[in-house]
């Protein structure tokens, strides 16, 4: 894994200056993630993978699957991704990718899991709370996850806040241990 970053990160730093310079993050970042997730299908990763099929005919593929949408520097970037053979470190690219734009956008992606389903209010306070603690805009996504028991687990990059019963009654048992 720590292989496929070493190699992904030149890309993902030559599409993000590209990006940049184009003004168009958001539409780079969903070129790169729409790529990712093809060539994590397994019919995809068997095409890119076999020395049988062409060059030219996999940038005619990976084009393909995202249709008319791309401009003349993705086609070039798939190009170059083609040629090097690095189709598949895609999904590093764009892992890689998104984290060059949230730095730059000075936003941060976190995941809250819940016992239940959070109201809007409660989702305003989480946000609120961790913007003023973070100093950047935050992305919310929520996701119910009934094994919790109760309380929340907040995730911002390699942050984790453990707020759930379970983690509490677990802690509680080891100390009557």
């Amino acid at each position: 894994m720590s292989e496929a970053i070493t190699i992904a990160r030149p890309y993902a730093q030559a599409a993000f200056e590209e990006a940049q310079m184009l003004s168009d993050l958001k539409g780079w970042s969903e070129t790169l993630r729409s790529l990712a997730e093809a060539v994590c299908y397994p019919e995809v990763r068997t095409v890119v993978s076999s020395q049988r099929v062409a060059k030219s005919q996999l940038q005619g593929l990976m084009e393909g699957l995202l249709g008319s949408t791309l401009n003349a520097q993705q086609r070039n970037f798939i190009r170059i991704l083609v040629v090097n053979q690095r189709l598949l470190v895609l999904p590093e690219i764009a892992a890689i990718f998104e984290n060059l734009r949230a730095e730059a956008e000075k936003t941060v992606h976190v995941a809250v899991d819940s016992a239940f389903e959070l109201s809007a209010a409660q989702q305003e306070k989480i946000i609120k709370s961790l913007k003023a603690r973070m100093g950047r805009e935050i992305k919310l996504v929520c996701k119910v996850n009934k094994e919790l028991l109760g309380g929340i687990v907040i995730r911002a990059g390699d942050k984790v806040i453990d707020g759930s019963a379970r983690t509490r009654l677990g802690e509680m048992a080891k100390a009557f241990a």
